[in-house]
């Protein structure tokens, strides 16, 4: 059975591919979508899903930020950094929000194979 998983990106057309390879090729379900930080915050609480795909950059909250706040409110939340940026640029600050790690977003394969693994 697969997990139950918000997505938050700024961009609808990444949140629809995400949620394309979660549902379709990782038999995962999609709880919700966010576009910021601070919806992301809100939807986290009410839809309480197994895992998080966060992007990094977004306003007015970003995903790092929004990380923060989540682990803060539920110390055992599973966030997973989906970005295209420099990976070795946030590997320390990801390291030390708690998040369970990061992969580039445009790497379908990649993204399932960590979630799965």
């Amino acid at each position: 059975m697969g997990m139950r998983i918000l997505i938050v990106d700024d961009s609808a057309m990444m949140r629809k591919m995400i949620a394309k390879v979660l549902t379709t090729r990782g038999g995962h379900t999609v709880v919700g979508e966010a576009k910021n930080g601070i919806e992301a915050l809100e939807l986290y609480k009410t839809l309480k899903p197994e895992l998080v795909t966060m992007d990094i950059t977004m306003d007015p909250m970003d995903g790092l930020t929004a990380a923060r706040e989540i682990l803060l409110y539920d110390s055992g939340a599973q966030i997973l950094f989906l970005s295209n940026l420099d990976q070795k640029k946030y590997n320390g600050d990801i390291e030390n929000i708690g998040a369970i790690g990061f992969v580039n977003k445009h790497k379908s394969q990649d993204i399932l194979d960590f979630i799965n693994s």
